[in-house]
């Protein structure tokens, strides 16, 4: 049997938990597995090479970011490596780029073009455990491209899609839950998930998956398993729907704090004003969420959008230049915020979700800002001196 594995940054924080790493690596393949093996940074490296960065510059270069950070996962997979072979099992590791992993998009924020994964496959032929770098890869022009946050999610995911087989990730948690244990201790683990439902909550903020890796296993039907690292607890299945998952109309809840408001007051009432407004935020690769705007009043309207907070600096630059391009507008930011959300494919089957949720704001004085709504998930941006009382609300409604 051939499977993908990933182990995030918190499963290999230190030497001894690379041994144990290793010894988990060496069980699979002492089973008669072939096992190819993704890897993070170690611990909050990353975050630490950012800041030293900051030192230097407030606004550092992002190719030169791209080559800083790389360097984190290429420490883990050669420790990971030297550890396998140490005890007898012989192991290869290799960047994103040897193991033919090809980039293309912005600096930081990259995306995974194609894999040319035939070196990979020599190398397993040969026996070896091959060991990846994940977060990164090659752009068109040969400079390293990092691929975001959770990018070493999409790695293991893709590379499984190109192995045509099952992507195991390995993490600090036991499994999906239907919400975050930490904002509500008494949540329960899934068993199961929809890659639908799934990518809405990791969308949504939920940290346990990337986005971009959930896509892509439903796209080349990649079985995903995630799972504790250092225990044999069982974990959660992301796999394709199937009719029991319409039982309930809420599978689970998300609340995220990494985003921030966005409000552009008095813009003028003409359809090339906004698309010029996101055209500019598309140029950039902002990613932008919630979006919203007032019936137009005067010949004005209001557009507000939610935005990830580490594209802050650039954001306050495209909204700079709007300024000079629209007379009389106003900007405002809203950073304490929180995105909540309900997700559940049993919303396409079952009425009456958005009137109870309505329903627990008001009778908790909860005031929300935004709302978005698609088939199965519904949106709110609220206080985040809010957030503890609607999760705890929402949580005994809908027996999450």
């Amino acid at each position: 049997m051939l499977v993908v594995q990933k182990y995030g940054g918190t499963s290999v924080g230190s030497i001894d938990m690379i041994k144990a790493v290793a010894k988990r690596v060496a069980d699979r393949k002492k089973k008669g597995d072939s096992v190819v093996v993704v890897v993070s940074a170690m611990g909050n490296t990353t975050d630490k090479l950012i800041r030293m960065a900051k030192e230097l510059s407030d606004q550092p270069k992002r190719r030169e970011l791209d080559m800083l950070i790389s360097t984190g996962e290429q420490v883990s997979i050669s420790l990971l490596s030297i550890a396998l072979n140490e005890m007898g099992y012989e192991a290869i590791s290799l960047t994103g780029f040897q193991a033919g992993i090809e980039t293309e998009g912005y600096h930081t924020k990259g995306k995974i073009q194609d894999i040319d994964i035939q070196k990979v496959k020599k190398y397993l032929d040969d026996g070896k455990i091959v060991v990846v770098a994940g977060f990164q890869g090659m752009n068109g022009s040969g400079d390293i491209m990092t691929l975001g946050r959770g990018g070493s999610d999409t790695t293991a995911v893709a590379i499984a899609a190109k192995l045509e087989c099952a992507c195991e990730i390995y993490t600090d948690v036991d499994g999906i839950y239907t919400i975050d244990p930490r904002l509500f201790p008494t949540a329960r683990k899934l068993d199961e998930i929809s890659y639908e439902e799934m990518m809405e909550m990791a969308s949504l903020g939920a940290g346990v998956m990337e986005t971009r890796a959930v896509e892509i296993g439903q796209k080349f039907n990649v079985p995903i398993y995630v799972a504790l690292s250092n225990e044999e607890w069982p974990g959660t299945y992301i796999k394709e729907f199937d009719a029991t998952m319409e039982s309930r109309a809420i599978t689970g809840l998300s609340a995220s704090n990494k985003d921030l408001m966005v409000t552009i007051n008095h813009v003028p009432y003409d359809s090339k004003n906004i698309s010029r407004i996101f055209g500019n935020l598309a140029e950039k690769d902002i990613n932008i969420d919630m979006i919203s705007q007032t019936a137009p009043l005067n010949g004005k309207v209001n557009v507000s959008f939610t935005a990830p907070k580490t594209d802050e600096d650039i954001i306050l630059n495209i909204m700079e230049n709007l300024k000079r391009e629209l007379n009389n507008i106003e900007i405002d930011i809203e950073k304490n915020i929180t995105k909540l959300s309900v997700v559940g494919i049993g919303m396409r089957s079952q009425s009456g979700v958005a009137a109870k949720m309505f329903e627990i704001f008001a009778e908790n004085d909860i005031e929300f800002k935004q709302v978005t709504t698609s088939e199965i998930r519904i949106s709110y941006t609220i206080d985040t001196k809010d957030t503890k009382k609607a999760v705890e609300a929402i949580a005994r409604e809908f027996n999450l």
